[in-house]
């Protein structure tokens, strides 16, 4: 077979990421928004990945819309996979990481005593071929593994927690221009772009209330989706990524074994620092499941006997209150995408009134502001639990007089 996989160029890099931001924001609208659930989401992209993979097996050659649209679908069902772990198995983060960073050494170790390679330059038979996707599948579910673990050892936003991967990878980049081994770096850089997208999309579709952008699950997964269309038929007219046969590839494949020790030094040092400021993250005050509660605890005795409503005008808080109650009729109902849509209202009329709210009483404000998030986090969970749903809403609607 001609080469089954692209050129690594810039191009590789900007389309890899957008895969994986697509892989985080699209599992999560079909398991949410649409109410399919996580194990129905896990069903449907399972058989997917069978027919695009199927298909981007039965190729002789470098396709580039069949091989990114494999890429995309394995990066949703990796990312579903780590969350069947994680919120119906009950795996912690920690134990799945460590699992899956063992399966990916099993896969490299086979396939290096197989094939005495794991370059992606090499990827012309059906055995090494198999040997990248199945690689690629579990670097997906690593990565997902290792950021959802990352997020809750640090309490850090969407926005902040972009920035680990993104200077990690910078230091690859470094690495490699330095003289690290191309392999190696590769794979690192491929490992940390999952944790890179998924941040990315958690970014662009959490609610302005937990420091996102807030343009939801599905305009983030049709945005993605649209730019990663336009590379690629970008790439299919212009075949800028594929692999030359008459020419060695333009990455340099020769090495300098004292540079590679150097850097392999350096990239190890880099891992004790991220280490380093990964425990000192854990150890500063930050937020936990239990945070709102906490605060809305606090904030509730501050607001006086009165209730945190008693300053606010009569309209507005029967305004929310009777969206709080439809969501909660949905939830009860089962109808959990209408609950997800309805529950935007709240959001959005809520953060209109902050500025004339506020003011009125802050104690009052904080009660009802935790509340409304605790709310929102239950009834957008990936998992969603009719029981917490209903707890949430209706101390909700307590905190509002009903």
């Amino acid at each position: 077979m001609l080469s089954k996989v692209p050129e690594v160029t810039v191009w590789f890099w900007i389309i890899k990421i957008l895969c994986t931001t697509v892989g985080e924001s699209f599992a999560d609208w079909i398991n949410s928004s649409l109410g399919v659930g996580l194990s129905g989401t896990a069903l449907l992209f399972t058989a997917i990945l069978a027919a695009t993979l199927g298909w981007q097996l039965r190729l002789n050659r470098y396709v580039p819309f069949v091989y990114w649209l494999t890429v995309i679908v394995v990066s949703v069902s990796g990312t579903l996979y780590t969350d069947i772990l994680t919120d119906n198995l009950g795996v912690p983060l920690a134990l799945s990481t460590g699992v899956f960073a063992l399966a990916l050494a099993v896969v490299f170790g086979i396939w290096f005593v197989r094939e005495r390679t794991l370059s992606i330059h090499s990827i012309t038979t059906l055995p090494r071929e198999l040997f990248y996707w199945l690689a690629v599948l579990v670097t997906f579910a690593l990565g997902t593994a290792a950021g959802d673990w990352t997020l809750q050892l640090t309490g850090w936003g969407p926005g902040t927690s972009v920035l680990l991967p993104a200077g990690l990878i910078a230091a690859v980049v470094l690495g490699r221009r330095g003289g690290a081994n191309a392999v190696l770096s590769f794979w690192l850089a491929y490992i940390l772009t999952r944790p890179l997208g998924a941040n990315l999309g958690d970014w662009f579709a959490s609610s302005s209330a937990d420091h996102g952008l807030g343009l939801g699950t599905a305009l983030t997964s049709i945005i993605f989706l649209i730019a990663i269309l336009a590379v690629v038929v970008y790439l299919t007219g212009t075949r800028r990524d594929v692999v030359d046969e008459q020419r060695p590839s333009h990455i340099s494949t020769a090495a300098d074994p004292k540079r590679e020790r150097l850097m392999l030094g350096y990239y190890a040092v880099v891992a004790i620092l991220a280490g380093a400021l990964l425990v000192w993250a854990a150890n500063q005050p930050h937020a936990d499941s239990n945070s709102d509660e906490e605060t809305a605890t606090t904030s509730a005795a501050a607001a006086g006997p009165g209730g945190p409503t008693a300053h606010f005008p009569a309209a507005e808080v029967a305004k929310f209150r009777v969206i709080a109650q439809d969501t909660l009729t949905t939830v009860q109902a089962g109808q959990q995408s209408e609950a997800v849509t309805r529950i935007k209202d709240l959001e959005t009329a809520w953060d209109q009134d902050q500025d004339t709210l506020q003011p009125m009483d802050d104690a009052g404000w904080k009660v009802l502001d935790a509340r409304i998030d605790a709310a929102l986090k239950a009834v957008r969970a990936k998992t969603p639990d009719a029981a917490t749903e209903s707890r949430a809403l209706t101390t909700l609607l307590t905190a509002l007089g009903s």
